[in-house]
């Protein structure tokens, strides 16, 4: 295993990971991220995603996005160069830029291409409380990075048909890497998006989950909500946009049981 610098122990890192599309990944990382520095944490997106969805959720101009998570990665610079404030107090931001979608094919002539964003993370990590890395859909040279330079994984996961399988495989990735990589990741939790009480398929496929992971499944589960699906187009999170909302509160909850977990890893 190559040596590298690891950010400092008292700064959690989570990979917000699961190769399917479209299931809650970003969405997650901004409203949790959210939640987290409602309740003043100092809360650090690393948006990893060429899409560059959770720096438009969160009202990132694009023209602001000059220095951004290519640039990190691949060396051009340091941490506290690309970070940008957000509306949110306390929740600060790594935008992606459209350099990003290039970035797998600059990695694969590097030897130590698994390993660039824990050692850009080594300097400057220390700043935070919670890093929450939005990584893209897939399993490619970005969510390696994202999952070697990560302490714990946590999995949305849509309830809808063949989602186990989907998260089958993601389970097998991480446990190639954790032996490869980085021996001291660990699934923090899964959590279930999208519920709809209307439709009988969201409990099967819940019990599903909960009967295969245990209490890796959160409790808290993320329901279909209208609200949800609008904060984006608004350039905020939905705690901001309406913190009374289903889906707010189904966030807030997901905080509480995180930070729960995350109390009992420490003692």
């Amino acid at each position: 295993m190559v040596d590298t610098n690891t950010p400092g122990r008292a700064t959690r890192i989570f990979a917000i990971a699961n190769q399917k599309g479209g299931v809650g990944k970003t969405t997650t990382a901004i409203n949790l991220a959210t939640a987290l520095a409602a309740v003043k944490k100092n809360v650090l997106i690393i948006d990893l995603d060429p899409q560059g969805n959770a720096s438009t959720g969160l009202g990132i101009a694009r023209q602001a996005r000059t220095r951004n998570s290519y640039h990190l990665l691949i060396g051009q610079a340091r941490l506290d160069e690309t970070i940008l404030e957000t509306c949110i107090p306390g929740l600060e931001i790594v935008p992606s830029g459209i350099d990003l979608s290039a970035a797998e094919i600059e990695l694969a002539d590097m030897e130590t291409r698994a390993y660039c964003l824990r050692k850009a993370l080594a300097a400057g990590a220390e700043d935070f409380d919670y890093i929450l890395i939005d990584c893209p859909p897939g399993l490619g040279l970005l969510t390696i990075n994202a999952l070697v330079a990560a302490r714990a994984v946590l999995v949305p996961m849509q309830c809808e048909f063949l989602a186990l399988e989907g998260l089958s495989h993601l389970i097998k990735t991480i446990e190639r890497i954790k032996k490869a990589f980085n021996p001291g990741l660990d699934i923090q939790g899964i959590v279930l998006t999208m519920f709809d009480t209307r439709n009988n398929l969201s409990g099967m496929v819940a019990n599903d989950v909960r009967d295969h992971f245990g209490d890796k499944v959160y409790k808290t589960v993320i329901p279909r909500n209208v609200r949800v699906s609008e904060a984006p187009s608004h350039g905020q999170p939905v705690l901001v946009y309406d913190m009374g909302c289903a889906g707010s509160q189904a966030y807030i909850h997901l905080a509480s049981e995180v930070l729960r977990r995350e109390r009992r890893i420490s003692a």
